[in-house]
Formats: C-alpha cells, structure tokens, sequence
C-alpha cells in the first residue's frame, strides 16, 4: 500500500475537496483522483462517492483514512528513530478550554516555531466533552480538557491522558458577605451559577450541596467567568471559581470546606497518537517534570486593554 496515496486520503477526509487536496500537494485535481482510484484497487474497496458536484469518503474509506493517521505516525516515528537529524513537521490541530490554552500551550508556542519551524498549530477552544467527540472522530490531534475531582471525566476507551496541573476552587460570592472557609448551608436559599456547556461544573456544585445536605437552585449556566462575577455583583447567585484568579471589585472568592473542589487539566490524545513527531514536540513541552507533583497554577485572568 503506498503511503503517499494514504496522506492523499486522509488529506481528502480532512479537508474535504479533491481541489484543496491537490492545492495542498501542489498536484493536479486530476493526479489526486488518480491516486486514490489506484488506492482503491490496492485494497479492493471503494473508497469515495458522489455527492453532488464534490465526492465523500464511504464508510470504509472513511476507515482507511483513520488507519493511515496511525500508520503514518508510525512511519514517521521510524524515521525519527533511524535518523536523529529528522524534523519533525505537520499540522497539530489542538482544541481545548480558554485557560488551558493560555497555560499550557500558549508559552511554549515561540519556543516550538523556533525549535520545529515546520510544525504548524491550529488552535481551536471547545469544552472538554466537545473536544473528547471531536478526538474520538479524529477531528482533533491533542484536546486540552479538564475536571473536578468531584466530577471525573469519562474520555473513553479510544482516548488516552496525562495530567498537567491542577487549582483548587472556591465559593465566588459579593464581597459583603463573611469570609471563608464556606459554611455551605448559609447558601441553600441562594440562586447558583454553573457552566453552560460542560456539566461537571454542575455536577461538582450539587455533589458539595448534597454534602451539607440540600439541593442547589441552579437558575444560570455561564461560561465565562468574567461574567459569573458580573451576575454575582448584581445579585443573581454565587457561583465556582478558581482561588487565587483576580476577580472584579464586588467579588471575592472563599474557601470551600472538605472536600475542596480540585480542578485537574489534561492533555488527551487519541491511543498510540502521542507518538507522532509534531504531537509529541508539543507534549513534550507541556508534561510537568516527571516524578514531581502537579504544579499548582495561578489562573490567568485577561487584561482589559
């Protein structure tokens, strides 16, 4: 099986036209549908359809295609292993929440295109049970993803990760009221905050509230917590939010009792991913030193300019 003819396919399934595929080889349309007609005999399946005025992958070209990520992978990991002067290259298509972008990936972006020019980042933000679909249809290369401990992730069998760091939460709420540690039967009566598309926000606050022994009224689901804050300041609820992140004035952020609310952020690949050059250049300057615990980050808050 030819494996350039493989790159073709996977390059077809990705970006979804035989003419992208044929600008991005710097080939003739007509060269590509050759390619993968010749593809097709080798295998003896057909491999795309019609539809309309453009073609798709058939469900077993679609198959194939997840194949040759992995067995191009391993060609290039073999590369590297018989040559130690290989660079690595590619696209790294990464996706993942606000803050683990700016924690994990965003400082050591200089240091990779100084390091592997020909490894390109593109960079998209989902929540992590959007990112762990998108992993599964091999939409994604790396997925920046996170949980509580008291709400732990289920990413699948397909799916493997590593933990990067972790911060502990507290109780955001006006800064009238009393200081921490939370006495969390003071907020049964009160209206609560959580994250709109990820539910173990959700599932961290009702777990707490059922510790102290009521059920959360929860009316809001926000994403930002820029505007959680702002819903707390005008009285709407309280909510979670990370310890230690500068909040607006009007807001402050105390102390949860036992068990303190952990959230843990993880770089997860689909299985035998890692090893490929690019995504393993860019793992490699994400993990924490090995044999060290989990840094404790300061959650970055954006700047108004």
């Amino acid at each position: 099986m030819d494996t350039r003819r493989l790159q073709l396919l996977l390059a077809l399934s990705r970006l979804g036209s035989m003419r992208e595929v044929a600008e991005t080889y710097h080939l003739t349309t007509s060269t590509v549908s050759q390619q993968i007609a010749a593809l097709a005999r080798e295998t003896g399946v057909q491999l795309i359809e019609p539809e309309g005025r453009r073609v798709r992958l058939t469900p077993a070209g679609r198959r194939l295609a997840d194949h040759a990520v992995t067995i191009l992978a391993a060609i290039d990991t073999a590369r590297l292993d018989l040559d130690p002067d290989a660079e690595p290259a590619g696209v790294v298509r990464v996706g993942g929440f606000a803050t683990g972008i700016r924690v994990s990936l965003l400082p050591m972006v200089a240091d990779l295109a100084d390091t592997y020019p020909r490894v390109e980042l593109v960079i998209s933000e989902y929540e992590p049970i959007e990112a762990f679909e998108l992993l599964s249809d091999d939409n994604l290369d790396l997925a920046l993803t996170y949980d509580y401990n008291l709400a732990p992730a289920s990413p699948g069998p397909l799916l493997e990760t590593e933990p990067l760091w972790s911060i502990t939460w507290g109780l955001g709420v006006p800064e009238h009221f009393p200081d921490g540690p939370a006495d969390l039967r003071a907020y049964a009566e009160h209206t609560w905050i959580v994250n709109s598309r990820n539910t173990a926000d959700e599932t961290a606050v009702r777990t707490l509230a059922a510790l102290a022994g009521f059920t959360p009224r929860i009316a809001h689901q926000i994403d930002s917590l820029d505007l959680v804050e702002d819903l707390i300041v005008a009285g709407y609820g309280v909510g979670l939010l990370p310890l230690g992140r500068p909040t607006r004035p009007g807001v402050k952020v105390i102390p949860m009792p036992e068990p303190q609310p952990l959230l843990t952020a993880y770089a997860v690949t689909r299985r035998g991913r890692a090893i490929w050059p690019p995504l393993r250049a860019v793992l490699e300057r994400m993990r924490p030193p090995p044999g060290q615990p989990l840094p404790r980050v300061s959650w970055p808050r954006p700047q108004a300019r």
